[in-house]
């Protein structure tokens, strides 16, 4: 379309128009009608210019190019780490030369799994040998290590880059074998400096804890791996609460905690530094939730990622942590508020910077007035090479200016320069304050990221309860005040209902007399505003206001309805599969008020305490793990739901019928062929099968010790024994996994199905996978993406169930 046909059509169009078509309107709308025209003809030009030959030398420039290199330089950047003498003198070039370099690969091992050993001995014999003294791209690779500081050589890393596992050739089985063992939660990719904060928290199964920023969810991954350390144990006393304020992410959080399928994990979307305080049922009455355990690790400006995030580079400006600190100080006061007497809270940045760090810590242990301290960490991860925390740093601007003392600030940048941010001024204060045991990893020490973590360790209840008693709410108040606590509350759970008054302690562990809410024991950091205190004082309560509504964002969830234990779904499942009469009926939950049923889901009696008395007061985006589906064919062979593959292993303790135990040749046939005939396994389980009726089954094998060469864990896979067959009802990458443990080598064909060889997958796999590999990657690396989110409605427990037509592979629905 020509400029002067549009020119003349706009002429005839706004002729009987007052506007003159040399007004400004016209002219605005006529350039962007000229601009788009063009637009247009520059992207056909540009498309035929690409088909004409850009991908065609992209594909002869071999596997690694295709992209402009990015400068990895910040000259403010180095300035200002020179001068905050973070690095050991000597060592600011190695530093730079660190950060320059690609980030090496690391892979930890899912700890808990029963089948950690196996996977270790693969990996070590086969994977590992295959890739020794290889050469890519010019660079020679190196045999992977063991991470000398994580326990049981469950962590590993090696020189090759995320991009070249990616994109070698050579390195294709490799690279199947991370991606399968990702999918099906055997194996972590997270970054190596990522894994250091939950083990420095020294969880137990009996512990409560809450993981504040817990997206995408590498973390959250290793805290549910330590609460199941006893696979014989199905359900912990413990549980983890995980928590994001981004609700796309909380879905990234789903699909990383629904791999290690534990019913102690419940994933909630909220504002960590206002995330809301939970009531539990403790001996009839109603108790504070405090956590045993507590992980803030909060945003961050991630100047230690430079490694993995090339665009901090460019990016990079000191006003990022200024900025971030009030939020990161906050969030941090809100953890340790909930946090139990006698609990320990690691608090970790994935930044170098002492405003974001050091300065956060101090600011806190102030406030604590004593009853935080920082706990001595240098003895628990032997081998981690680690700087002590400084006690005296400087601010920067951004155009410059440093500033070492909060009086030095003229009072135009006191909006965006907090005392806070500055080191304690008093040398007897500071020194009471440790911070020399805060751990800053350097880049350079032992190839990793750059990170900061401090462990924290509550002594006493935090001081502002004592300063901030509540009043007893007077019985006879008017309905105005009434009306005036339902209007600032978005729900009945945010309404505040005031303690009797009391000891203070008693108040924070939450008395016996007393219903205690979000509101009743909310803490109020050191320093409330005295507007605020007036304002409290003029509402009739001492202390400040209540906090803000509620603010519920992002998709609606469908309900999480617990069965009684005389539902009628219950009649034909008991009698089906024989359940012993410990079964725990009123943990399992359902997504529906109404209708029909179609997943049945298990959570551990704990997290059910937490729902029952919170379902008002936190947004919970996903509990429980599967243990039934739904299938109508059962119906007519006595049991309407077949067994869940996710869930199996925390059923089974609790089946007595419906299982056939089953050799190792018996699993490679099942896992290898599609339908085999009954016939196809050994005697022994042939002869239980043929015993059998048509249903849902469980498939067992238990290792035997006298027989070294086979797999020394327990093997437990879904199955259903039909007419003549009998089938595995097992996810692919689960299936792969088995194979793998059975010496199987597993590739997979072009349909993306498991075989002993194949010739590689298409390009849109490739991409896919690709995807897949972003979320399950280092937590840090991985917060932008938005894979599997077809969790985000309806059923987010991630439903599946068995195709007949596509090799026993089970999909989402």
């Amino acid at each position: 379309m020509s400029t002067c046909y549009i020119h003349s059509l706009f002429i005839r169009v706004t002729r009987h128009f007052s506007p003159p078509p040399h007004s400004t309107p016209f002219r605005r709308v006529f350039s962007r009608v000229v601009c788009c025209s063009n637009m247009g003809k520059r992207s056909r030009q540009r498309q035929k210019n690409q088909s004409a030959g850009g991908r065609d030398d992209r594909d002869k420039a071999g596997w690694g190019a295709g992209y402009a290199d990015i400068v990895k330089e910040n000259k403010l950047f180095e300035h200002y780490y020179k001068e905050q003498g973070l690095v050991p003198e000597g060592e600011f070039e190695q530093f730079m030369e660190a950060m320059r370099e690609p980030l090496p690969a690391t892979i930890r091992i899912t700890g808990y799994k029963s089948h950690a050993k196996e996977i270790l001995h693969c990996l070590k014999e086969k994977y590992f040998k295959d890739i020794q003294e290889l050469e890519i791209d010019g660079q020679m690779i190196e045999a992977p290590q063991a991470l000398s500081w994580y326990p049981d050589e469950q962590a590993w890393h090696t020189n090759m880059s995320r991009k070249i596992i990616r994109k070698s050739p050579l390195l294709e089985k490799f690279h199947q074998f991370l991606v399968s063992e990702t999918e099906s939660g055997n194996i972590s990719r997270q970054e190596a400096v990522s894994m250091i904060p939950p083990l420095l928290l020294k969880i137990e199964p009996h512990h409560k804890i809450l993981d504040m920023c817990a997206a995408p969810g590498s973390k959250t991954a290793q805290l549910i791996e330590m609460l199941h350390a006893d696979m014989d144990v199905p359900f912990p006393e413990g549980f983890v609460i995980a928590n994001d304020v981004d609700n796309k992410r909380c879905y990234l959080l789903v699909h990383q905690a629904k791999r290690l399928n534990s019913p102690c994990i419940m994933v909630v979307n909220h504002d960590a530094s206002c995330i809301p305080t939970l009531q539990i049922d403790s001996d009839g009455k109603k108790d504070i939730l405090f956590y045993d355990r507590i992980l803030c690790d909060v945003p961050c400006s991630g100047d230690g990622t430079m490694r993995k995030n090339i665009d901090v580079w460019k990016k990079w400006t000191t006003s990022n942590s200024l900025h971030l600190h009030g939020l990161q100080l906050r969030i941090a006061v809100r953890g340790v508020e909930q946090l139990a007497v006698g609990g320990r809270m690691v608090y970790s940045t994935c930044s170098l910077n002492p405003i974001e760090d050091e300065a956060v810590i101090a600011a806190l242990l102030e406030k604590s007035e004593g009853a935080l301290e920082l706990a001595d960490s240098s003895a628990d991860l032997p081998g981690l090479k680690w700087m002590p925390g400084v006690t005296s740093w400087k601010l920067m601007t951004k155009d410059g200016q440093w500033f070492s003392d909060w009086s030095e600030v003229p009072s135009s940048r006191h909006t965006q320069i907090r005392p806070t941010m500055f080191p304690p001024k008093d040398a007897e204060k500071l020194a009471a304050l440790h911070l020399e045991r805060c751990m800053r990893i350097l880049p350079h020490h032992q190839n990793t990221g750059g990170f900061f973590v401090a462990v924290l360790v509550k002594k006493a209840p935090m001081p502002w309860n004592k300063r901030y008693p509540k009043l007893r709410k007077d019985v006879s108040s008017s309905s105005a005040a009434q009306s005036e606590v339902s209007s600032t509350a978005s729900s009945p759970a945010d309404a505040p209902r005031l303690l009797p008054e009391g000891p203070p302690e008693e108040m924070e562990r939450g008395s016996s007399e007393g219903k205690v809410d979000e509101e009743a024991e909310k803490e109020v950091p050191k320093g409330a505003s005295v507007a605020q205190e007036a304002s409290a004082k003029q509402e009739g309560m001492c202390g400040p206001p209540p906090s803000k509504k509620m603010r519920l964002f992002g998709y609606k969830e469908d309900p999480f309805v617990f069965l009684t234990e005389d539902d009628p779904v219950f009649n034909t499942i008991q009698s089906f599969y024989n359940l012993s009469g410990d079964f725990p009926k009123l943990n399992v939950l359902t997504r529906t008020h109404e209708g029909k049923k179609r997943h049945l889901y298990m959570v551990s009696k704990e997290l059910r305490n937490v729902l029952l008395n919170n379902s008002e007061r936190m947004k919970v985006i996903n509990t429980g793990v599967k243990v039934w589906s739904r299938n109508s064919d059962g119906e007519e062979f006595g049991c309407a739901f077949r067994l869940a593959q996710e869930g199996i292993y925390t059923l089974q303790p609790y089946i007595r019928s419906r299982i056939i135990r089953v050799s190792v040749e018996d699993i490679k046939v099942l896992l290898t062929q599609e339908n085999p005939f009954l016939s196809k396994l050994e005697d022994d389980a042939h002869a239980q099968a043929k015993k059998m009726g048509m249903g849902s089954i469980v498939l067992k094998y238990i290792p035997n010790a006298n027989n070294p060469a086979e797999p020394q864990c327990p093997i437990q896979l879904c199955g259903w024994r039909g007419k003549t067959s009998i089938r595995a009802f097992v996810p692919r990458n689960e299936r792969f996994h088995y194979l793998r443990m059975l010496g199987v080598e597993v590739f997979r064909d072009k349909q993306g199905l498991g075989q002993k060889r194949g010739d590689g997958e298409k390009e849109g796999k490739e991409e896919a996978e690709d995807e897949v590999e972003k979320v399950a990657e280092e937590e840090e690396g991985a917060g932008d993406n938005e894979t599997e989110l077809d969790l985000e409605n309806g059923d987010q427990n991630g439903s599946s169930k068995p195709k007949t037509d596509d090799g026993n592979k089970e999909t989402s629905s």
